[in-house]
């Protein structure tokens, strides 16, 4: 699986509804509502890196309301929970 963290400039009065069109694209898993420089931030997670193309370049950029994007590939995941997710048994400990 590839990830991108596409970071998206949104025209101001468009964000929410930037933010629901892009979630709903396919390859999208998330998005996230951001302060900084940017808008919002995309994560894209494709098989293939041809479909970064067809998911970003294709579709995302041309929501309505988009400005600009900026992508980052993701080489390897460091996250405690992808770790702790990856050797999960499904136990879950009773509340």
């Amino acid at each position: 699986m590839i990830t991108t963290i596409v970071m998206v400039k949104v025209a101001a009065n468009r964000i929410p509804e930037v933010a629901q069109a892009i979630a709903d694209l396919e390859g999208v898993s998330e998005v996230y509502s951001v302060a900084g420089d940017v808008d919002l931030i995309a994560i894209v997670r494709v098989r293939e890196f041809d479909q970064i193309a067809d998911v970003i370049a294709g579709r995302l950029s041309r929501v309505e309301g988009v400005l600009s994007t900026d992508t980052h590939v993701a080489f390897r995941a460091y996250s405690r929970h992808d770790l702790e997710s990856a050797f999960s048994i499904g136990y879950s400990a009773p509340e």
